[in-house]
């Protein structure tokens, strides 16, 4: 295969970096020795039944415990409980699952081994809120978080302060056991504690900072809430808590890895492949508008690069939603990319998610072609009214260019791949 295909090649690139995350692949190297004592498994996140599954297939020894992922993402697993609940607004299963997962670790010993596996997703799916604070109160907050355009890492920080399990409670509650948490990460930085809002590792952030980012979104909390921030009544788990003293974290899988394996395909091609960055953040459509900027730079200049290229990136960009539609970060991101670029021959481009849902649809994103405006054009859609609406899913919908893969089993976040053949 070769440029002729340019669309072929972007899939293959999306497939390529799913693999390099599949947890059959990532997990097994990064399992520890076998314990002593009994060996208990916990865990959430959108992969994480088929991590259990990985751990299963590789583990010759006793083995239990019980792991959440979101609604279709299960798989078989037979000594270890996969549970399904709601993302990415937490549901009533979910805090069951949460209390499930808590009572797994209750009474192990320091011969035992808690294996924790956590993706992304994790956050939502262990919704055990603080004392004192409804899962009505959690929902309504974190719908109001989603649309505001808070950043992932503000969102975790919130949530952090709003649990009984999240911000190192979960790893706190394994004591005196030893635990490793294996993590396939989806935050830009993959940082422990951002990663499922951090249930296993110590946390900087503190009920100020929460109260900070309620604020500065201007997102209602209970008074009661408040005041229990305000008092410090919530604080999480933090650097240097002995509980944590036999706790190690362990990145099985991460975004830059993935767009490695990307690049790999672009050069068996003979396309140039160029990574940005694995942690591209701020609004998907500025994202977007940037990304057609320098794509016109390099097709009038030359500069910074030649095509033919593959310009990849990964990271969370977040989405403001004002209009009636439902967000989705790669498809606003695609949409305004295209949009700003205008009619552009030589042009192709993909943005996906990792995990096959982008935002609250379960469609993963979209593919953008050279003809995607005239075709638009022809059946009377306008791109711009369809982006201030935060419609993008419709729009491309319409023209059968959304991306659907059905649930990956994993998620090292977003892709975006721009082909510049000529």
């Amino acid at each position: 295969m070769s440029v002729a295909d340019p669309e072929q090649l972007l899939r293959d690139a999306f497939a390529a970096a799913v693999d390099a995350a599949r947890p059959e692949r990532c997990v097994p190297p990064a399992l520890p020795p076998r314990p002593a004592g009994r060996t208990v498994v916990i865990g959430a996140g959108k992969a994480a039944a088929s991590m259990a599954r990985a751990v299963e297939s590789h583990w010759d020894g006793e083995l239990s415990g019980t792991v959440v992922t979101a609604q279709g993402h299960a798989v078989a697993c037979e000594r270890i409980e996969v549970i399904e609940s709601g993302h990415p607004v937490p549901v009533e299963a979910g805090r069951r699952a949460a209390e499930r997962v808590l009572s797994r670790v209750q009474g192990l010993g320091p011969e035992d081994l808690v294996l924790c596996l956590i993706s992304g997703g994790g956050s939502a799916l262990l919704p055990l809120p603080a004392d004192g604070l409804s899962l009505e109160d959690k929902q309504s907050i974190t719908l109001a978080l989603l649309r505001s355009g808070a950043t992932i890492g503000e969102i975790n920080t919130v949530r952090r302060h709003l649990s009984r399990i999240k911000g190192g409670r979960l790893g706190a509650a394994c004591h005196p056991a030893r635990l490793v948490t294996l993590a396939i990460s989806d935050v830009p930085g993959d940082d422990p504690f951002d990663i499922a809002s951090g249930p296993t590792v110590a946390d900087p952030t503190t009920c100020a900072d929460a109260l900070a980012v309620l604020d500065r979104y201007g997102i209602d909390l209970p008074a009661a809430a408040r005041a229990a921030l305000q008092r410090g009544d919530w604080e999480s788990v933090k650097p240097g808590d002995g509980r944590l003293a036999r706790a190690e974290f362990r990145v099985a899988a991460a975004p830059q890895a993935s767009l490695e394996a990307a690049a790999r395909v672009a050069a068996a091609c003979g396309v140039e492949p160029v990574i940005l960055s694995d942690r591209l953040e701020g609004e998907a459509r500025e994202v977007g508008q940037a990304m057609a900027a320098l794509v016109r730079r390099v097709i009038e200049q030359g500069q910074p690069y030649r095509p033919p290229c593959l310009l990849l990136s990964g990271g969370e960009t977040t989405v403001t939603v004002r209009g009636h539609g439902c967000g989705g970060r790669n498809v606003e991101f695609l949409l305004a990319f295209g949009a700003a670029l205008g009619p552009c021959p030589g042009v192709h481009a993909l943005a996906g998610d990792t995990d096959g849902v982008d935002g609250m649809v379960a469609v993963a994103g979209a593919v953008w072609r050279p003809d995607t405006l005239a075709r638009a054009a022809a059946r009377g859609l306008d791109p711009l009214r369809f982006l201030d609406d935060n419609d993008a899913h419709t729009f491309f919908g319409a023209l059968g260019d959304s991306l659907a893969t059905g649930p990956t089993l994993t998620n090292v976040n977003d892709f975006r791949a721009v082909l510049i053949a000529s």
